[in-house]
């Protein structure tokens, strides 16, 4: 199969979808890897190392003009272009970006794979969660990072300071996102809530924390008892491949101290805060009611590297399933066919079509 890496353009989005030794691993495989030239460069890696490993450089047109496209992040309009009838696996995110990303992939034929919703043989998510990780560990550090003063924030340290715990961190979600956001925020040294459904993990984890960890049931009631003293906030909530519910509402908001920080990892699916709206690398943050927001929608980009070689080994497996068997890998009940939102005109992600209330177009398998 002929297959494309086109090169991410996306605000400060420095990962691509395929690192140079699994680009050898799918040449291995008789198929043939064009990448954008330059793709690599935001996480490191030289065109020389590509074309070492067996890939072929080329411009975006003919990245894109391939059998199967890979990438990190969801089109942006100014690619809506090069959609054809062509397999693009990448994140999607659908009920949270514009609806015109979904209308462009319908209108062009393409079959859209997202990463977002492939399971293993366990049910769990093994593309997102390399990058859910990431943000969780991310999002205790530019929590802290703007409650520096220096930053609009109040002024409160998340850390350790002569053996007491400064800073309140609350986490909505016992998710890899939350569990990633607990162990950096308990690790620099804050009082760290998980507000969660699982009382099974909350044990665990406290266990695994001791002293500076709490884990409360989800609930209204409970986020209004937590809130009132909490310095971060870090929503943490998924619906696999639907839109998160908010889980605070903007009166809740309202209830934090001036220069209190919400992180909201749960923006590319439009956010579990009522007050969250998307935001760039370029421009981080906004406040509303005092309060600092942070709700970029590709935060693993800022750490490219990592992020890339992490994502490209969880991807890897499937790509060559794709690159193999091509539809038919899509067909059936199977993790990567759970993946499938798009082909042929027809959405076939049900959590989707309600969200954007295109339920006449659904279509529950191939």
């Amino acid at each position: 199969m002929k297959i494309g890496i086109p090169k991410e353009v996306k605000d400060h989005e420095g990962r691509v979808a395929i690192t140079p030794s699994n680009v050898r691993r799918l040449v291995d495989q008789g198929h043939e890897v064009l990448i954008e030239a330059n793709a690599g460069f935001g996480s490191g890696f030289s065109n020389e190392e590509y074309l070492a490993s067996g890939g072929i450089l080329g411009r975006v047109e003919e990245a894109w003009d391939r059998d199967l496209v890979l990438k990190v992040k969801e089109p942006l309009e100014s690619e809506y272009q090069y959609l054809n009838e062509q397999i693009l696996f990448t994140f999607l995110h659908l009920s949270g970006v514009p609806k015109s990303l979904t209308e462009a992939l319908l209108s062009s034929n393409t079959t859209g794979v997202a990463y977002e919703t492939v399971e293993d043989d366990s049910g769990r998510l093994p593309l997102l969660a390399p990058m859910s990780a990431v943000a969780g560990n991310m999002a205790a550090l530019v929590g802290a990072y703007y409650l520096g003063q220096t930053y609009g924030g109040k002024g409160v340290q998340l850390g350790e300071v002569l053996g007491n715990r400064h800073g309140k961190v609350l986490i909505l979600g016992d998710g890899i996102v939350g569990y990633h956001a607990a162990k950096s925020a308990h690790g620099l040294g804050a009082e760290v809530v998980v507000a969660g459904l699982d009382p099974q993990k909350g044990n665990a984890w406290l266990k695994e924390f001791g002293a500076g960890f709490s884990f409360v049931m989800s609930s209204s009631k409970e986020v209004d008892a937590q809130i009132v003293d909490t310095d971060l906030v870090v929503g943490a909530v998924l619906r696999r491949g639907a839109r998160a519910d908010y889980v605070v509402t903007e009166s809740q908001v309202k209830q934090l101290s001036p220069g209190s920080v919400v992180v909201d990892v749960s923006i590319d699916q439009g956010g579990c805060i009522e007050t969250s709206k998307p935001t760039s690398h370029t421009h981080p943050v906004f406040a509303q009611h005092g309060v600092i927001h942070y709700c970029v929608t590709n935060m693993p980009g800022a750490y490219p590297r990592t992020s890339t070689v992490a994502l490209s080994n969880a991807v890897l497996p499937y790509a060559l399933k794709l690159a193999d068997q091509g539809l038919d890998a899509l067909k059936g009940t199977s993790g990567l066919a759970k993946g499938l939102h798009t082909h042929q005109g027809k959405l076939y992600a049900k959590s989707v079509a309600e969200d954007l209330n295109m339920t006449s177009l659904y279509e529950a398998s191939l």
